[in-house]
């Protein structure tokens, strides 16, 4: 499923692509949405906005359409007539003269009211956004040790969107690498070094994945092992999906684990569980 930055990376392409044009076609594959097709042409696309790993697609006269990609969806902006080959099922497309932004393979897709975005159910239920920079480490210290939070195993608690918005499973391996911090540990089992540790990757690591096209390992490190011929999977990344390979730290094996039915990857050097 893609995760907080790629979806943001999406929503930056699809609004480039269409906002501030006029809808000159609009299309749903969903029989209950038919009826708001005629109604969206010939309005403006005024905004496409993230949130978490939904998008909110918005037009000039009120109405907005919400997105959620789940596992298989995928966005794609062409230019008219210059569909991709696929056998991907077109679920939502807007057309504008200039660009087309088509939805595949998603299944949850609403109509509703710009004014009662915040209010849906997804949306309303979000915490804090990484990708926001106004969004303080204190912030986040302050949420992980909080009541309904500080119980509960960072394993679980990082794919919880209630807790910070657009995590997913990459993410949670590479935060607790960076924090050191094993997964079945909680926010009250840590000292206050990690708990630091973990609100400075909680943000910085989105970030940094959503300005560099998903790469969450060490900047300079990444550059070096593309520079001498590693391919992206071996360099993208800290530890997830790297079992068996090198800690690029310390030269332990990284591991994996599964969590509820979800792949994790640790370090058992770097990442050693607090008795």
């Amino acid at each position: 499923m893609p995760e907080g930055p790629e979806i943001r990376r999406a929503a930056d392409q699809i609004h480039r692509a269409i906002a501030g044009h006029i809808a000159s076609d609009v299309f749903f594959a969903f029989d209950q949405l038919k009826p708001y097709e005629d109604e969206l042409v010939g309005r403006m696309i005024t905004a496409v906005t993230p949130y978490g790993k939904a998008l909110v697609t918005s037009f000039d006269h009120g109405l907005a359409v919400y997105s959620h990609n789940q596992l298989y969806g995928k966005w794609v902006t062409c230019k008219p007539n210059a569909v991709p080959a696929t056998n991907r099922q077109l679920r939502f497309a807007v057309h504008t003269p200039s660009r087309w932004a088509l939805l595949y393979s998603a299944s949850e897709i609403e109509v509703l009211p710009v004014e009662a975005i915040p209010d849906h159910p997804y949306i309303a239920k979000l915490g804090p956004d990484t990708l926001d920079t106004t969004v303080t480490p204190a912030t986040v210290e302050a949420r992980a040790l909080s009541a309904p939070f500080r119980r509960r195993q960072f394993a679980t608690l990082l794919l919880d969107q209630g807790f910070l918005g657009g995590m997913g499973n990459y993410l949670r391996t590479e935060i607790l690498y960076v924090a050191g911090i094993y997964p079945s540990q909680r926010p009250i089992d840590c000292t206050p070094e990690q708990i630091a540790a973990f609100a400075a990757a909680a943000l910085a690591l989105p970030q940094q994945s959503y300005r560099h096209h998903g790469i969450t390992n060490d900047l300079a490190l990444a550059t070096q092992l593309k520079q001498t011929g590693h391919r992206r999977r071996d360099y993208r990344h800290w530890a997830f999906s790297r079992q068996g390979k090198p800690c690029h730290r310390c030269g332990e094996a990284i591991a994996k684990l599964m969590i509820g039915g979800r792949r994790c990857y640790i370090c058992p050097q770097c990442q050693p569980l607090n008795e």
